[in-house]
């Protein structure tokens, strides 16, 4: 690195305005990526922490990559050259989302300090780009250069680095410029010292760098209208006070809109304008003053990214003036000029999901709220939050009106990020748009393990290395690729619980999103050990495809428990391009023959399976595991799931529970939006007196549910396991779902809300045997008609409603007859069959 210092890096980065800047030198192959992750200002300076990384070739180990920084004023000014500090960031490998490459070590950190931006006669003033070059080797005789821009990152202080004034009317100021990092030294002609409200106004105190002229003006123009208004200001040397009205604000019906905004200038006579750059060094000035009239209207007086002043009128804002993190969330305690009780609500930005709390509000409008790192589910259980983004926001409570960002004060930016611990995740409060707080949830894996990168290797390396390792004694449960404890696989694990055969128990958990019971030991997906399990595990039992790569070894016995019965059809037999197309069914190919069982649930399902599947190995009509619950009912269980669910005593309970459509994806390719054609108004006038409305989405379905939450209409679209919700509900309203079969194990009313059963039938997927012949209850088009259908059973006693009794009995007997409620014995049973005779297989083996 002395060599390199020395002789190459003075020559490192082309002339400004070069226009070879940011692209390779000729003779240079590839292109390559630069980036700010995070700045901040330390004793010595502004410390800048990102990341250089070519394209084309790993930067893994420490030396494979070099960065340096250059600073330029322009082209008279000696450039500044800034050395870097190489720095492991795993993220930087995450966020390449590609498997080529390893680029832990292309990250760096560099100090500019201040003291280098001045002359022995000042300071030097303007603007300075600031250029890196990345150095690798990709011959050991052959240094190649490549130049760019430091790109902003997508949060926090990567997005929107902080100024600070290096002298008492200088400061520094990093920004983006085309979207590059610069920065700018300036002696601003203005600055915003102090506010102080009264009843009728604020008066603003203003420093100058000149004492300029006595007739200053300050000018306020009206973004949306174009509207300009003077406020006459008045001059001492170089001290000027001047007065906003709040009726300037709200004038000829302005200040009425969502949000407006003012730009606010000083003029002098001479047509000088200069904006106002806030300096907050003696006593905070921006903040919220409530407008007069009553109406829930602020003005805002704003620090923007830039330092300068705006003006906002919109409702009043969350203002957070302290932070402090707490072991399962954060400590808030701020200020919102709003009227009545307010919520503080989280909402994911993918999933809709929202999460309240109630606000704390004490006197002089202050308010003090815990942010949760951890959300509280339809079951009771408290988990982290969900992977992701989540949007933070002031809503009224229980009434209409307007959400209300959180917004923190410039003096708590500096404390941004801060970061908590919930059930071993991290949960990072963050700042978008400089000073608008969000939460994000971060993946439950580290950057080292999630990586592209390393996710290849553990297909093609980790996995086939663990292959050779002997098998142990262990069973690994997946549930819809980690989402809980639930279904089939938990029934298989009480029975072999009940036993006490002599198991390892390993659960595979997406995101730490389950609560597993004692002796169940969590598999993060994705992650080594779980690799390592799916190679060394005896036993594999789950209810969905197993990966790809998986190939079932010697003495292993992979048990394909699977999750439907079959009303639609699926796999092969589903007559439309849309599976195809998404590669499902030459995935499904790849995966059947590694499966040693695959369980039916009757008869009728046993060669529809076969077909679908095109799967040649055995099959196991022993009915499905979950549905013993259903057979053998157990009252206490029931019981302990209605007081989960605040279902009160003698409410009829009415499980809504409709199926996906693959033609109606979300724009973001993120699941399938929700098409709730139920009417739950209607529903609750005509229900809610005696029943309660269960809503159960299907899994694919990644839209929030509105109008829930009322005592009537509960969503449980995150309860962990269905068939205890199928325990308590005395009526099931499906539509396609192969839900129906489970429920019709009970005896109790099925009604099928069909709205749209002839694209369904025709178009979409088609049934596997005369869906409108057989349906074991009434087919209802409308949500009127299903309403009514409703009452008519909860009226009628709960009985099946009528001409319907002898079709039910003929549907029960012909896919029912399996469910005498031990179907989990006969699985286990086969299993540890084959479980064993594999073990001994392997143990004659030469």
């Amino acid at each position: 690195m002395a060599v390199l210092t020395r002789f190459v890096l003075p020559h490192a980065a082309p002339r400004f305005g070069d226009a070879r800047f940011g692209a390779p030198l000729p003779g240079e192959e590839g292109n390559a990526a630069f980036g700010l992750l995070r700045a901040r200002w330390t004793g010595r300076g502004l410390e800048l922490t990102g990341f250089a990384r070519p394209d084309d070739r790993s930067t893994a180990r420490p030396g494979s990559a070099w960065t340096w920084l250059t600073l330029r004023r322009d082209d008279r000014q000696v450039p500044v050259h800034v050395p870097t500090r190489p720095r492991r960031l795993p993220e930087v490998t995450d966020d390449s989302a590609q498997p080529e490459h390893n680029h832990d070590w292309a990250g760096f950190t560099a100090l500019v300090e201040p003291r280098r931006l001045r002359a022995a006669d000042g300071w030097l003033l303007g603007d300075w780009s600031v250029e890196a070059t990345l150095f690798t080797l990709p011959r050991p005789t052959r240094l190649r250069r490549q130049y760019g821009g430091l790109a902003p990152h997508w949060c926090g202080s990567g997005e929107y680095p902080p100024a600070r004034w290096v002298d008492h009317d200088v400061r520094l100021l990093p920004h983006f410029a085309d979207g590059r990092l610069a920065l700018r030294l300036e002696r601003p002609a203005v600055r915003l010292t102090r506010a102080v409200p009264d009843p009728d106004g604020i008066g603003l105190h203003l420093a100058t760098a000149d004492p300029g002229q006595a007739r200053t003006v300050l000018r306020l123009r009206h973004r949306e209208s174009g509207t300009v208004r003077t406020e006459p200001a008045h001059r001492t040397g170089r001290t000027v006070t001047a007065r906003l009205p709040y009726a300037l604000f709200t004038a000829d019906g302005r200040g009425a809109g969502e949000l407006e905004h003012w730009d606010a200038e000083l003029v002098d006579p001479d047509g000088a304008v200069d904006r106002l750059v806030l300096d907050e060094r003696g006593a905070p000035v921006t903040g919220q003053h409530p407008l007069p009239g009553g109406a829930d209207r602020v003005l805002h007086l704003k620090h923007l990214a830039d330092g300068r002043l705006q003006l906002c009128v919109r409702p009043a804002a969350g203002w957070i003036e302290r932070l402090t993190p707490r072991a399962g969330g954060f400590d808030l305690a701020g200020r919102c000029p709003a009227p009545g009780p307010l919520d503080l609500v989280l909402r994911h930005s993918g999933s809709g999901t929202e999460v309240r709390h109630p606000v704390r509000l004490g006197p002089g409008l202050r308010f003090t709220v815990r942010l949760p790192a951890t959300r509280t589910g339809s079951d009771g259980t408290a988990l982290p939050l969900r992977k992701g983004l989540w949007e933070v926001s002031l809503h009224p409570a229980g009434r209409p009106g307007p959400a209300r960002p959180l917004t923190a004060a410039p003096a708590v930016l500096a404390a941004l990020p801060a970061a908590t611990l919930a059930g071993g995740k991290r949960i990072v409060l963050e700042r978008r748009w400089h000073d608008t707080l969000v939460l994000d949830s971060t993946p439950v894996l580290s950057p080292t393990e999630r990586s592209a990168w390393t996710q290849a290797r553990q297909r093609t390396a980790g996995y086939p290395a663990a292959r050779r390792e002997p098998l142990r004694e262990a069973v690994l449960y997946d549930v819809f690729g980690g989402r809980g404890y639930a279904d089939s696989p938990r029934a298989v694990h009480a029975e072999l619980a009940r036993r006490g055969t002599p198991l390892e128990h390993l659960w595979v958990v997406d995101d730490a999103q389950a609560e597993l019971p004692p002796g169940v030991r969590a598999v993060r997906v994705w992650s080594p050990e779980w690799y390592r399990a799916l190679a060394t595990s005896r036993y594999l039992v789950g209810n969905t495809h197993f990966p790809d790569f998986l190939q079932r070894r010697p003495g292993q016995v992979v048990v394909q428990t699977w999750h439907g019965a079959l009303l639609k059809r699926i796999a092969h037999d589903v007559d439309n391009p849309w599976l195809a197309d998404h590669g499902y069914l030459a995935s499904l190919d790849r995966e059947t023959p590694h499966w040693s069982l695959l369980l039916s649930p009757s008869p009728f399902a046993t060669p529809i399976l076969r077909r679908a599947f095109r799967y040649r190995g055995e099959i196991l009509e022993s009915g499905y595991p979950r549905n013993d619950v259903l057979a053998r009912p157990d009252p206490r269980r029931a019981a302990a799931v209605r007081r989960r669910l605040g279902i009160p005593e003698g409410r009829r309970v009415v499980l809504y529970a409709p199926t996906w459509r693959e033609d109606r994806p979300r724009p973001d390719g993120d699941g399938f939006r929700l098409d709730l054609r139920l009417d739950l108004d209607r529903a609750r006038r005509a229900l809610g007196g005696d029943h309660v409305l269960l809503l159960r989405p299907h899994a694919h379905v990644r839209e929030p549910l509105t109008g829930t939450g009322d005592g009537f209409a509960v969503d449980c679209a995150d309860y962990p396991d269905v068939q205890e919700l199928l325990l308590v509900a005395d009526v099931l309203v499906t539509d396609y779902s192969s839900i129906l079969f489970d429920f019709a194990i009970t005896g109790r009313p099925v009604l099928f809300f069909t709205y749209d059963l002839a694209h369904y039938r025709d178009s979409l997927r088609g049934f596997a045997f005369d869906f409108e012949a057989q349906a074991p209850g009434p087919l209802l088009d409308d949500s009127a008609a299903l309403v009514a259908a409703l009452r008519e059973v909860a009226d009628t006693g709960g009985a099946v409603p009528a001409g319907y009794a002898e079709r039910y009995r003929r549907f029960r007997a012909v896919h029912c007859a399996l469910d005498d409620g031990a179907a989990a014995s006969r699985v286990v049973d086969r299993m540890l069959e084959l479980g064993g005779a594999a073990g001994r297989a392997g143990q004659e083996k030469p």
